[in-house]
């Protein structure tokens, strides 16, 4: 699947994934130049990417023209080092082994907790182990 900017897919569903997206496009958006894609996973060929429903549930997904496939915090640090200028210096600090393993920790707190954050709801709330949508019987949300 070709792209000629990174693609940025999120949890459309979840209210809170939707406006921290948008809340952080908005911030980062370059004047000159391309910006990335903000893509709903349920809109999107996940396996045409590499990717799965399970995964894209749980994290953020920044994937590069490439096709290369970065997760959970480290989304932000390749938006802010795709941003460039002084944003750039802060994605790479992000990625310093001490750093990255707090902002790792921090991502999967708020992830887990996204249904409790500002503007979530019920629907926010991360999947329990085994629920597969696809499958009928299933354990419920």
């Amino acid at each position: 699947m070709a792209r000629d900017v990174p693609w940025i897919i999120y949890d459309g569903d979840c209210a809170f994934c939707t406006s921290s997206a948008d809340w952080l496009a908005r911030r980062l958006h370059r004047k000159d130049g391309p910006n990335p894609r903000l893509v709903p996973w349920q809109f999107t060929d996940l396996a045409a990417l590499g990717t799965t429903a399970e995964r894209t549930q749980r994290e953020a997904l920044w994937v590069n023209t490439d096709g290369t496939i970065y997760g959970g915090a480290a989304v932000f640090a390749e938006w802010l080092k795709f941003r460039g200028s002084a944003y750039g210096l802060a994605g790479r600090g992000m990625n310093l082994p001490g750093i990255r393993a707090l902002a790792a920790a921090v991502y999967r707190v708020i992830a887990k907790n996204r249904h409790r954050m500002p503007g979530g709801s019920p629907a926010c709330a991360l999947p329990p182990p085994g629920f597969d949508p696809a499958q009928p019987g299933t354990k419920a949300l």
